[in-house]
């Protein structure tokens, strides 16, 4: 690594500035004072226009401001501020002395939030929006979709395509999507002393990196990136317990590509939302032509298989990894194939697949993210072009889910390789079950499961189907309400031992009493077969590590 990697600069080309301290507590301080919070907007904007603008609509709340813009002062300033950077509206200068009196439009232009427009009034060159949080990020809470209580921040990022024509520029910097909030609410975190957040963007997953982590390194590939970071890491120094005139302390930010500027470094925690996108390649492409925010510049998806094979050497002993990937899905062939391909045997890995898409709709979903349907014939070739590239590499489908990785400690052995789809609603966040899973599974390397007492989990359910007039179900099935809310067909003896689960009595014994009495009964030598014992223990005890494992049945 070279002193060259780090960034420091405070007055970036076409990012707002974070070198005017005086300013930044000024812009913090105004927009605490009208209530420009994720609370704050939804009360003025109401249930229907708010749930609207979360889809990227903005005309319900255009027609909700236009109208408080004549109400009393305090709602009017919230409105005009709502109406400047959610809505790209552009306002008069005296409306945002008014409402932001202590930074006023002059300090927002110096800032580079806004900028002059057409009739002399001031118009938003970035997105600054409220961003916020329930509870102790450190303890496993992460984001309320609601943004009661907690943190309340804010966070610039460029506009994005629903408020600005044409197609979005190549060094574009992603403010608050899908994809950052699911990696927040599926990271399952821990106090740690060192953590990396690769490819921060706008500093999402920093934010929250520094509720839990004594010290976070950021990095990017876009300079840009890192000033958003930057600004929004100043710009919320108070909130964040952050210095910001000794922002090193506890944050450092590193320019350069995927693993290159931490080069020999460990960490005990690693975040990763990278440039996943798989995007056709053209011949002379250069980096100036693709969108650094979603696109690693790789063929296919060679960006997320680099990084599953290359993290490990980044993270210590006993580290964690989580990122979001995309993975293609070659046809003839399971999805899980791949990514098995890429997970060395010495490190822990868990992928869950969540959607699965084919070419055509891949291609729909990133064309429209960049307002690449704008243009007609530009939207035909790059269609073709996305087909084009799925089809010379066979590719029927592409994934997207999530990935958590683990270096083992010293002296231990990988107990996780699962690759697995769930693709139905789960409890969000799901971070803190995914770390409880992780929990389950250590513990079940390291005890005698024979040995141990077991109770159902309080959120397990079991459901009993039969045909009108069985004398026995014929599918049994147990439920879990939280968590992953996974489900599992029991077979008759699982269901036996799974209902004798009330601390009493240990796994052995249980598994005994029902090799005793399924052994003698119907069951054992009814069909004229030798009822084997030993497999029938043997077999017993693995279903029931994987309730153990997957939650359904927990030490008493």
């Amino acid at each position: 690594m070279t002193p060259s990697t780090h960034f420091t600069a405070g007055n970036t080309p076409d990012a707002p500035r974070s070198d005017q301290p005086d300013l930044l507590a000024a812009l913090a301080t105004d927009l605490r004072a009208i209530g420009y919070t994720v609370d704050g907007v939804a009360a003025l904007l109401g249930e229907a226009a708010n749930t609207a603008l979360n889809r990227d609509q903005i005309i319900p709340a255009l027609i909700v401001t236009e109208a408080a813009a004549t109400d009393e002062p305090e709602t009017a300033a919230l409105a005009a501020v709502v109406r400047l950077w959610l809505l790209a509206e552009p306002q008069r200068a005296e409306t945002l002395d008014a409402a932001l009196p202590g930074i006023r439009g002059e300090g927002l232009a110096e800032l580079g939030l806004v900028e002059p427009s057409a009739g002399g009034l001031l118009q938003a060159k970035a997105d600054l929006r409220p961003y916020g949080w329930g509870g102790d990020a450190a303890t496993g809470d992460t984001p309320d979709a609601a943004g009661s209580g907690g943190a309340d921040l804010w966070v610039a990022s460029d506009l994005a395509a629903h408020q600005r024509p044409g197609v979005l520029r190549h060094d574009h910097v992603l403010g608050i999507g899908q994809a950052s909030t699911t990696l927040v609410q599926s990271t399952a975190r821990r106090p740690v002393g060192r953590a990396l957040d690769l490819g921060t963007g706008c500093g999402i997953q920093t934010f929250h990196l520094l509720h839990h982590a004594e010290h976070v390194t950021a990095t990017d590939i876009s300079e840009r990136a890192l000033a958003f970071t930057r600004f929004n890491l100043l710009l919320n120094a108070a909130e964040l317990r952050l210095d910001p005139a000794d922002l090193d302390s506890r944050v450092s930010l590193r320019l350069g590509s995927l693993l290159e500027p931490v080069a020999g470094e460990e960490f005990e925690f690693v975040v990763s939302n990278p440039p996943f996108v798989i995007t056709p390649r053209t011949l002379g492409e250069a980096a100036t032509d693709q969108f650094t925010y979603r696109d690693g510049g790789l063929p296919g998806d060679d960006i997320v298989a680099s990084l599953v094979q290359a993290l490990p050497s980044v993270l210590a002993p006993g580290g964690t990894a989580q990122l979001l990937g995309n993975w293609e899905v070659t046809a003839g062939t399971p999805w899980a194939e791949r990514p098995q391909s890429w997970a060395s045997p010495d490190t822990d890995v868990w992928f869950i697949q969540r959607e699965q898409v084919g070419p055509e709709q891949y291609a729909e979903t990133w064309l429209q993210d960049a307002s690449e349907t704008r243009d007609r014939r530009l939207y035909q070739d790059s269609y073709a072009a996305y087909l084009d590239d799925f089809a010379a590499r066979d590719v029927e489908g592409v994934g997207f889910g999530m990935v958590w990785m683990r270096r083992p400690a010293a002296g231990r052995a990988p107990v996780l390789s699962r690759f697995e789809e769930i693709t139905y609603p789960i409890e969000q966040p799901v971070g803190p079950h995914l770390g409880a899973a992780v929990e389950r599974a250590d513990w079940l390397a390291a005890n005698d499961l024979a040995a141990t007492h077991l109770l159902v989990a309080d959120d397990v359910t079991e459901e009993r189907h039969q045909r009108p007039g069985a004398e026995h179900p014929g599918v049994i099935l147990l439920r879990q309400g939280a968590g992953l809310r996974r489900t599992n067909l029991l077979s008759t003896e699982l269901a036996g031992f799974v209902s004798a689960c009330d601390g009493e009595l240990s796994v052995g014994q249980i598994i005994g009493a029902l090799e005793a009495l399924l052994g003698s009964g119907p069951m054992g030598a009814g069909d004229g077969a030798e009822f084997d014992g030993a497999s029938f223990r043997s077999g017993l005890r693995t279903e029931v590590g994987n309730l153990v494992r997957d939650g359904f049945l927990l030490p008493a």
